[in-house]
This record gives structure tokens, C-alpha cells and sequence, in this order.
């Protein structure tokens, strides 16, 4: 996948636009349970991962367009995606969490 200034780059599987890393929500099948997906905050679970702005548009037109089902191989329950949107995700989501350098939480 690209990069710009050492970012590396990810399509939203909502609205389809390529972003930062960064700026993106990493999600993943919760290992426990391969039938539901789950937000990997710090970007470090195991497994294929799918990459979603923090944004209820992205998230209802991911749903709409059964994009969890492909980008994950297999059906999912996104049902704790849109828990984690309507109780975790701040504002300013990814302002000053991420180094630009490395990638990694601060």
C-alpha cells in the first residue's frame, strides 16, 4: 500500500477514500468470536483487518454495501462497531494519539 511522508495509507470500506492510517479505525473478527467484528484501537490484534473512518456515515454505508463481509472474508456482525461509535469515538479522533513517524500510540 502507498505512503505519503511516511504515513501509510488505507481505504475507509465505507466511503471508499484513501487516508492516513491515522486517521482510520482499525477493525477486526474479535478472536473469541469469529462471527463478530470488533475495534482494534491499538492497531496490534492479529488477523485481516478492515480500516473505517471514525464517521456513522461510513460506518451505515460500510453496512449498506456489505463491505464487512468482504473486506473480512466471511459474514460479521458489526453490531459492536456501532456500540463503540455511539459510546468511544471523541471528536477529535486520532489528533495526537498516533506518531507521525513510527505509527505507534503514544
Amino acid at each position: 500500500m502507498a505512503q505519503t511522508h511516511g504515513q501509510p495509507l488505507r481505504t475507509c470500506i465505507g466511503c471508499r477514500l484513501v487516508a492516513a492510517r491515522s486517521e482510520l479505525l482499525r477493525l477486526v473478527k474479535d478472536p473469541t468470536d469469529a462471527s463478530c467484528v470488533m475495534v482494534d484501537p491499538r492497531r496490534r490484534l492479529p488477523g485481516r483487518g478492515a480500516w473505517l473512518h471514525p464517521d456513522q456515515a461510513c460506518l451505515r454505508q460500510a453496512v449498506k454495501r456489505r463491505a464487512f463481509h468482504r473486506a473480512l472474508r466471511g459474514p460479521v456482525d458489526a453490531s459492536r462497531v456501532d456500540d463503540y461509535f455511539s459510546t468511544s469515538v471523541p471528536a477529535t479522533f486520532g489528533a495526537g494519539t498516533v506518531q507521525v513517524e513510527s505509527g505507534l500510540e503514544i
